[in-house]
Parts: C-alpha cells; sequence; structure tokens
C-alpha cells in the first residue's frame, strides 16, 4: 500500500506588485504542485481585494505609517502543498521574497477523505 502524503493550503496576501515575486519563490520551493498524470505545477488560486492595519509604535512598515490606518490593494493567493516540508519551505520562500516587515499568511492541513 503506498503511502499518503499529507497535504496543507498555504494562502497568503500580498501587494500586487510583489505577487509575481512572491509566486515565483513558493513555486520554485515546490508550491503549487499537483499529484497525478497531468503533472500540473504553479497552481494557485489569486483574488484581488483590500487590506487594512495599523502599524504599533515598534513597526517598521513598508506602507503606511506608525499609528494611522492603513487601507491597501492585496492579492490573497491560495495553494497546494504536498508535504510537510513543502510547505515549510515555501513559507520561508514567501518570508524572503514578500515586501511586508510580517506577511500575512495561513497554513491548513487537508484532511482526506
Amino acid at each position: 500500500m503506498a503511502s499518503v502524503v499529507a497535504r496543507y493550503k498555504l494562502v497568503f496576501h500580498v501587494p500586487p506588485a510583489a505577487l509575481d515575486a512572491c509566486k515565483a519563490a513558493i513555486f520554485g520551493a515546490g508550491a503549487g504542485r499537483y499529484p497525478g498524470a497531468g503533472n500540473y505545477t504553479e497552481c494557485c488560486w489569486t483574488t484581488l481585494g483590500t487590506g487594512q492595519f495599523r502599524p504599533g509604535d515598534a513597526a517598521n512598515p513598508h506602507i503606511g505609517k506608525v499609528g494611522e490606518l492603513e487601507f491597501v490593494d492585496e492579492a490573497r493567493v491560495e495553494t497546494l502543498c504536498l508535504g510537510e516540508d513543502v510547505v515549510r519551505k515555501a513559507v520561508a520562500a514567501l518570508k524572503k521574497a514578500h515586501p511586508y516587515e510580517e506577511p500575512s499568511y495561513e497554513v491548513f492541513k487537508i484532511e482526506d477523505f
């Protein structure tokens, strides 16, 4: 019996100007690959929206000013990561490529049914 590789969904938010660089970084780390005969790579879902934040006193914001509420156009990207090692590498690559001091991201384990 073949072992089942754990699946994770990586979701992150990024300003549109940095979207291509962040996607290239996570795909280079192995994210966005789907199992199966089709050998699909660089797969993701991207939507545009508006993010908001207020930088704290100790922040060094890429956008906005300390203490002021900021609204920014952002893309939300969702992609599949096969295996814990891939999702860890993808998050590390995202943090390196992302322009924000603290990128917004989430990792979800996908349960098999």
